[in-house]
């Protein structure tokens, strides 16, 4: 102890101008708004480069795993394209797979890394490494080889935060793999990250422990027939008309590593389209 008191004695101007260096540049910083937006544009850059860092280890980590999901959507590929190439499409009787193949050229999918994910809080986010810079706007849908991830909430230049689907304030519009009706996808209130709920859906329609859930299409955010997750409880009375189905996810969301950025080229063209129905009520 005498040692260190010693030690502080000996260097205290030293330490004296450290402290008084720091606090003079917290002064320029917060007085003068250049400096400020070039310190906030320093902090985020050095965050990016940092949560990058990161997922680089956790990425190498979890190489295994990754490598084996490639492999199994790549099999799905080649299975569809089989189907495709033995089959005469102009006589097809049978059920053709989820996606609507009309709808392929219209939606456009980025490839982007996480670089940030939380799963265990009230409201949970991801960062991912495309931005403005590889035109990622607000709003976008984000999926995963698993299925739906959420969608673009906040955009820079070479980064974008994604609102998840483990956020209360996320929502999309889901269909059941035996029938025709939709309800809504949300969180709810779980408190695990593997589970969800289906909410609105009429309770007349008989579901079935097991069924899948898909996308419906209906938002501007994702194509029709992403998969979503599997029906894992029935019967949760919401109402006098509706009931609720928990489900488990597809997406393990503590293990997200590559996602894809859903662009919906006709995007803009719906929502105009849709803001005149709005501005004639």
């Amino acid at each position: 102890m005498r040692a260190l008191w010693l030690f502080l004695r000996r260097y205290n101007a030293f330490f004296w101008f450290i402290l008084f260096f720091g606090f003079s540049l917290v002064l320029v910083v917060l007085k003068n708004n250049y400096q400020r937006s070039s310190a906030f544009n320093s902090s985020n850059a050095l965050v990016g480069e940092a949560y990058a860092r990161i997922n680089s280890w956790k990425s190498y980590l979890l190489l295994t795993e990754t490598n084996e999901n490639l492999a199994k959507e790549n099999a799905q590929l080649r299975n569809n394209l089989q189907y495709f190439t033995t089959h005469d499409t102009t006589r097809m009787t049978t059920v053709l797979p989820k996606i609507d193949s009309a709808q392929v050229s219209r939606y456009d999918f980025q490839v982007a890394k996480v670089t940030n994910n939380s799963v265990h809080q009230k409201s949970n986010y991801i960062t991912l490494d495309k931005g403005l810079a590889d035109g990622v706007e607000k709003g976008m849908g984000v999926i995963s080889s698993n299925g739906v991830v959420g969608y673009v909430l906040h955009v820079s230049k070479h980064f974008c935060t994604v609102q998840s689907l483990l956020h209360p304030d996320t929502k999309i519009s889901v269909t059941l793999d035996s029938t025709d009706v939709f309800g809504s996808l949300v969180w709810g209130n779980n408190i695990d990250y593997r589970l969800a709920m289906v909410k609105d859906i009429p309770n007349h329609v008989k579901v079935k422990k097991g069924e899948k859930v898909y996308t419906s299409g209906f938002s501007e955010h994702f194509p029709k027939g992403i998969y979503v997750g599997m029906v894992m409880e029935t019967g949760i009375t919401s109402g006098d008309s509706f009931l609720d189905l928990r489900i488990i996810l597809s997406n393990d969301f503590a293990k997200l590593q590559q996602v894809y950025i859903v662009k919906d080229i006709y995007a803009k063209e719906k929502r105009e389209l849709e803001a005149l129905n709005q501005d004639n009520g």
